[in-house]
């Protein structure tokens, strides 16, 4: 995301200094701009944010009705990242804020209703704040156009006046009965959605298959901070959604009733002790992501159980937050059946100095498995590091968790990549790494990256700096050519430090 608005602000850039020389030039020989043809132009203007290509436009009297001529439309307000973070807003950013959700309203309603039906709207994504009256032009110029135009794709990303953090559980009932309002006055307009966003909101029990219903076309939604309650569970049917992703909130349990077309969830901090997601009737579900911060009281999930009716996964992301693992090493005569297709795998946040062979036993029950990735990281931004606290709430210390191998003399014959980021040069990265290679034959390259780079780390206590092991990461050629002897691996077995 981050290079992607750099390329957005770069051609903007490129755009305005060009749309700068064009206005002052008149109608001199500087005119530049205004000779390049429209379909090059409207090529340049849909990289850009759409306020900001009208913005541009405004500098030339030659592109004046480029606007009108989009097909793809992204309108936000700049200022969503901050606000949506930041409980600390001053009363003039916030003003800025709603001032720029009022010109999203406007341009949407403008554009919308001036183009030429002719024109397909190839991808129309608005980010706004919900708020009145800003909201109802919206939704309604937005069902306007897709009652009178073709809209291939169209993306509602909502938040709220109130940023999580400072939200009451009122304040999330208020923020749900909004959006319940907004859904009936506009229904056309979300009828039409192919993808929803939606955070901070408490509904009640059947709002959400009701939100669904209205959403016929829906194919992606993601819920962030929203929950129909303390330990509510969410059931979900849908003959078109193909991504769900549900971020933090209060659902004791995720139950995926029928979704012929699913084939992509992720489910981040769920509350449950039990497990967090039931599969129903999902025949295409083949990545699956599950992030959670374990504590000692919380059950360890089983992957032979929670994945009994999903045979189909392929893709398999397990993030532990630098925390507890809470997953069992299974026998592969249990799991074999659920990962027999299962192709990638990226274990991430594995707490540093815990014995790693216990991943060997997802290699054990997956012969289809291609790449394997571990990130080994003690992520002190997301760690809470106050003893009474961790003590209060059940947090473990590191502990290995045990394994032994079934089949002590296995052999796997299609990993060909092993990733590793964290990497440091001891006894427990080489017996891993040694270990992984006897078993898979076939493997041809070895990744070693060092700690993940987090900038905020920077900005921890002094006293938890002084916890963090300085890396001993192999950057010189001669601590790369000790590391990879220490290795002893075979020539098949490339090995690449990688920066």
């Amino acid at each position: 995301m981050k290079n992607k608005n750099g390329r957005r602000r770069r051609n903007l850039n490129a755009m305005q200094k060009a749309a700068r020389k064009e206005a002052s030039a008149g109608n001199g020989e500087g005119d530049r701009l205004s000779k390049l043809p429209n379909d090059l132009l409207l090529n340049i203007l849909e990289r850009v944010d759409t306020l900001d290509a009208i913005r541009v436009c405004v500098l030339s009297k030659q592109m004046l009705k480029l606007p009108t001529m989009l097909s793809q439309f992204f309108l936000s307000f700049d200022s969503i990242p901050a606000y949506h973070d930041k409980a600390r807003v001053s009363s003039l950013s916030l003003s800025d804020v709603f001032r720029t959700n009022s010109a999203v309203a406007h341009v949407t309603d403008n554009i919308l209703t001036t183009r030429s039906p002719e024109i397909t709207i190839s991808k129309l994504k608005i980010r706004f704040i919900l708020m009145q009256p800003d909201s109802l032009t919206i939704g309604k110029s937005v069902a306007s156009a897709m009652a009178t135009q073709k809209v291939d794709a169209a993306e509602f990303e909502i938040v709220t006046e109130k940023p999580y953090k400072i939200c009451s559980s009122a304040d999330l009932l208020h923020h749900g009965k909004q959006f319940n309002d907004f859904v009936c006055a506009c229904p056309n307009a979300f009828a039409g959605l192919r993808r929803l966003w939606l955070r901070n909101m408490r509904f009640g029990a059947l709002d959400i298959p009701n939100i669904l219903t209205t959403c016929k076309l829906l194919e992606s939604l993601r819920l962030t901070h929203c929950d129909s309650g303390i330990h509510s569970v969410l059931q979900v049917e849908h003959a078109q959604l193909v991504e769900l992703l549900v971020d933090y909130g209060q659902f004791e349990r995720v139950e995926l009733i029928c979704l012929p077309k699913l084939k992509h969830v992720a489910y981040t901090n769920w509350s449950s002790c039990e497990d967090p997601m039931y599969f129903g009737f999902v025949p295409q579900l083949s990545k699956l992501s599950l992030t959670k911060i374990g504590v000692r009281s919380e059950k360890n999930i089983e992957l032979s159980q929670l994945l009994a009716n999903v045979p189909s996964i392929s893709e398999l992301h397990l993030d532990f937050r630098s925390e507890k693992i809470w997953i069992i090493p299974e026998c592969p005569k249990l799991l074999a059946p659920v990962l027999s297709k299962l192709q990638h795998v990226n274990l991430d946040h594995l707490p540093e100095g815990c014995d790693l062979a216990w991943t060997m036993f997802i290699l054990e029950a997956a012969p289809s498995l291609k790449e394997l990735c571990i990130t080994v990281w003690d992520h002190w931004c997301i760690i809470f590091t106050d003893k009474e606290f961790r003590k209060e709430n059940g947090f473990c210390n590191k502990a290995d968790v045990k394994w032994k191998p079934y089949a002590p003399n296995f052999k796997h014959k299609n990993l060909v990549k092993l990733t590793i980021y964290g990497f440091q040069p001891d006894d427990n990265f080489v017996r891993y790494i040694r270990c992984v290679v006897e078993a898979a034959v076939n493997v041809a390259e070895i990744s070693l990256y060092d700690r993940v780079v987090c900038g905020r780390c920077g900005d921890l206590d002094p006293e938890i700096k002084d916890k963090v092991c300085p890396s001993r990461y192999p950057w010189t050629a001669e601590e790369r050519t000790q590391a990879t002897e220490d290795l002893g691996l075979p020539s098949r077995a490339a090995v690449h430090f990688r920066s």
